[in-house]
């Protein structure tokens, strides 16, 4: 929903807050690939108008919150910007081509504003040429008959992000034949024959020069512009007609369509995931493995092979509006390729994500001396989603995070749980709409954050609704992927002291995007300009502090995962700093200060005998410590002696937990290294495993409970330590009134 203070740039219903949105580098296939993939040299007559767009927009209006003039010096930035978007681990361009390139460096402002692209597919140009070279060199490497050594000290530097560019091709050569060999060391240590491991890296390089074969003028553009949108700030992007349809869906969490996730596997196109509920599910005909060979409209349309199309031109063809029906040609996974398919005819219609969105479980404390049992209900809520247009239309079964949790907490309150821990971890945030109002789930009316706009006017939004859907115990669990919108709902519940917050300090994303649609102006009835999410306000949080830069940080902290130096909005070199306004008066339910040291107290003793939180311990400090390196060993000794270490680790964690009676890890047996990329590997057996994945032992999110289930316990047993932490409170139980 927009600002109550409506303004000219609410263009669209909804302010979005996200984590940084990584665009995909080729989404705008709608030609078949049967065409001539030929790359242009300059960009079509809607691009170029669509660039002159973008320009007005960033740096020729008071639309964006922090506008920069498109001068030479905002060129070198996006020149730099362009150069890391094709090539950013240093592996393609050599010192030579930015040598060149660098008569564009301060050119790139002038073909913004004319439309003259030609500098920016130039160097792709040159990028695409660079790629071709580089694959068939590694090819050429796996003819080797003598195969490679993998003896002595030599190493791959794999993080190549602040290396300086290198002198020539030969100095290419030496670092391309380090990153093959570390390829064919990882497959001989899964246990692959030589003959294989040739096979295997053969199709993948092949691979990795189709698919930048197959881009097109459409992909360049985006990638370009994109240069110069994230050169205004990290969080502002261009997106073409059909990346701005992919970010809406994933916000509405539904689509039109067959009900069924896709994924390329060689020149094919394979169903990863069938979504229960949806088409596909429905007609009990397709499964994981199966594959897409032909796809027709309707009852009639002519049947276009499809084997070799990319990905998205696929999805394409089978997506479409409900009620329409789609022809499918499809080979069973367990046939050959060359097998007769299978005709199937299935009606699109509206399927729900449901993967993505919030769930619930229950988590029981057992009873720890005169300390009774507690059951602690969970809400996992991967995203702030909101379904833009269903809300405008008044739907009555719109998307929406808020309405899902209010519907969990209903059950929660019927287990009779004593307290709801909200996961946000990795929650990268969504609607700033609905992380107003599923704040206002757990307090009565008032504000929950300020938004300054690009003038300076601060405007204050909350919850205007009366009434608590959960008055009771509640605990916000966050990390260094909670970001935006989970920032505002966890600061909003630190500043009233309605929850504790545990976890780690938060992504440190503080600003408001829209997205803007370039279609407005001219008018157009159908899409062909694309839009941009632009950064038009920051927000402060009810407290006056900011939550840009530095997150929010926990009442009750684990070890830190990732290093602030490694990820975060601190890690952007065009952040917006942190700083501070004047608060805005609200309700304070708690003071938990008083509460913290005892807290901290029963978290440590606990964890000290909890073996899974142990472990967990140990492996993020060994990730951190073998990130830091930045390169691996190409001495097989080392690497395999690293490889049974860990072997030997995981196996005996699993006999620990079967003697200590503990969750056992679904995937302890298939934890090592298979050499393989995600396309390489079996399509229904990767997808199952992924599945486990989310059953695996959460030794944080269980210690989440336990900590909640300490407050309550304490709270609950000391009248005089609940009156200081809880002085509104009028009842055991309750923590907000």
């Amino acid at each position: 929903m927009t600002l109550k203070n409506k303004r000219a740039v609410t263009l669209l219903a909804g302010f979005l807050l996200t984590a940084p949105l990584a665009l995909l580098a080729r989404p705008d296939a709608v030609t078949s690939p049967k065409a001539s993939t030929a790359l242009p040299s300059a960009p079509t007559a809607d691009q170029t108008t669509a660039a002159k767009l973008v320009y007005g927009l960033l740096s020729d209006s008071r639309y964006a919150y922090r506008p920069r003039a498109l001068d030479d010096a905002l060129s070198a930035d996006m020149y730099k910007r362009y150069l890391e978007s094709l090539d950013g681990g240093k592996q393609f361009f050599s010192a030579v081509d930015i040598a060149r390139f660098d008569a564009s460096k301060n050119k790139l402002d002038d073909a913004i504003k004319s439309g003259d692209l030609s500098p920016a597919y130039a160097i792709f140009a040159t990028y695409k040429q660079r790629v071709d070279e580089r694959v068939a060199y590694a090819r050429g490497l796996l003819k080797q008959p003598a195969g490679f050594e993998f003896t002595g000290n030599d190493r791959y530097d794999y993080d190549r992000k602040d290396a300086p560019w290198v002198a020539d091709t030969a100095a290419l050569d030496a670092l391309w034949k380090q990153s093959v060999r570390n390829d064919w060391l990882r497959l001989k240590l899964a246990g692959k024959k030589p003959e294989d491991i040739a096979k295997t890296l053969d199709k993948r390089y092949a691979n990795m020069a189709k698919g930048i074969a197959e881009l097109k003028g459409e992909d360049v553009f985006q990638t370009f512009v994109n240069s110069y949108a994230n050169a205004i700030d990290p969080h502002t992007d261009y997106l073409t007609p059909k990346s701005a349809d992919n970010f809406n869906m994933t916000m509405s969490l539904s689509l039109d369509g067959i009900g069924a996730q896709l994924q390329k596997q060689d020149d094919v196109v394979a169903i990863r995931e069938v979504i229960p509920g949806g088409p596909a599910a429905r007609s009990n005909l397709l499964k994981a493995g199966d594959r897409i060979v032909g796809v027709g409209q309707g009852d009639s349309g002519a049947m276009e092979d499809v084997i070799g199309w990319r990905i998205d031109d696929v999805v394409a063809k089978i997506r479409g509006s409900k009620g329409t029906k789609v022809r499918l040609d499809v080979v069973p996974a367990e046939s050959g390729l060359d097998s007769k398919p299978n005709r199937i005819v299935l009606v699109r219609d509206k399927v729900r994500l449901e993967d993505q969105a919030a769930k619930s479980e229950v988590i029981d404390i057992p009873a720890a001396g005169d300390a009774p049992a507690k059951r602690i209900g969970v809400i996992k809520l991967p995203g702030f989603y909101q379904d833009f247009e269903g809300r405008r239309k008044n739907a009555n079964d719109y998307a929406s995070a808020t309405r899902d949790v209010a519907k969990l907490l209903t059950k929660l309150r019927a287990d009779k749980v004593d307290g709801v821990v909200l996961d946000l971890r990795n929650n990268g945030g969504g609607s700033l709409n609905e992380a107003i109002e599923l704040t206002g789930l757990f307090i009565d009316r008032g504000p929950v954050v300020q938004v300054r706009e690009s003038g300076g006017r601060v405007s204050v939004e909350g919850d205007s609704d009366t009434g608590i859907a959960w008055e009771g115990p509640l605990a916000v669990l966050i990390n260094r992927g909670s970001a935006s919108a989970s920032e505002i709902f966890a600061g909003a519940i630190q500043d009233y002291g309605r929850g504790l917050v545990i976890g780690e300090t938060t992504f440190g994303k503080g600003t408001v995007q829209n997205l803007v649609d370039l279609d407005r102006w001219p008018a157009n009835e159908g899409p062909r300009f694309g839009q941009v999410k632009l950064t038009i306000a920051q927000f402060f949080r009810v407290s006056g502090g900011s939550t840009q830069n530095k997150g929010v940080v926990p009442d009750l902290a684990f070890p830190v995962s990732v290093d602030a130096t490694e990820y975060g909005e601190s890690t952007y070199d065009n952040a917006l700093p942190w700083t501070k306004i004047a608060a805005v008066p609200h309700t304070s339910y708690g003071n938990f200060a008083p509460l913290l040291p005892k807290l901290e107290t029963l978290h440590s003793s606990r964890i000290a005998g909890d073996k899974e939180f142990q472990w967990w311990s140990q492996d993020v400090a060994q990730f951190r410590e073998e990130r830091a390196k930045k390169w691996i060993s190409l001495n097989e000794a080392e690497r395999r002696a690293e490889r049974d270490r860990d072997d030997v680790k995981r196996k005996q964690r699993q006999a620990e937990r079967k003697q200590l009676g503990l969750e056992l890890d679904p995937l302890a047996d298939d934890a090592n290294d298979d050499g393989l990329a995600a396309a390489e590997r079996d399509i229904a057996k990767d997808a199952a495993r992924e599945k486990l994945a989310e059953k695996r032992p959460d030794p944080l999110l269980r210690e989440s409970a336990s900590i909640l289930a300490d407050a309550v316990r304490l709270l609950n047993n000391d009248r005089q330590l609940s009156a200081q932490v809880l002085p509104t409170a009028t009842m055991p139980g309750h923590w907000a009134d």
